[in-house]
């Protein structure tokens, strides 16, 4: 990956943090990594943990952000999700997939898309 395309994402999540408290979020973790994958931020929307993926993109050349969530990567999100509640004692709790998609201007704007519950759990994981 290009230093450009790691600045951009790092960028694109660093917004997104601000976006999601702006939102009502309240930011638990950022970048959260386990052996099976790594969460981008997990944070709490009211009486629900919310683990969320950003995606961003410079042009919708290759699509939009939102499209580039793979049902492979849905696949590691679950594993790291579970990892997750597992280690914390919080299978119990009630939790959702989030996506935020932005799409970053050439003039350093960047439009944002909160999707929730944006995808279900993937696999036939047992815990």
């Amino acid at each position: 990956m290009s230093k450009q395309n790691l600045y951009l994402g790092k960028s694109g999540e660093e917004a997104a943090v601000e976006f999601l408290k702006n939102s009502g979020y309240h930011i638990l973790e950022k970048n959260y990594k386990t052996r099976l994958g790594e969460i981008d931020i997990i944070a709490r929307d009211q009486d629900t943990l919310c683990f969320i993926e950003v995606k961003t993109r410079s042009s919708d050349r290759f699509g939009l952000p939102q499209e580039a969530l793979s049902a492979f990567k849905q696949r590691q999100l679950t594993k790291a999700t579970l990892s997750f509640l597992k280690e914390k004692k919080l299978l119990n709790q009630k939790a959702r997939f989030d996506v935020v998609a932005i799409m970053a201007s050439p003039d350093g704007s960047l439009q944002m898309r909160l999707i929730k519950d944006a995808f279900e759990a993937r696999g036939g994981f047992s815990y």
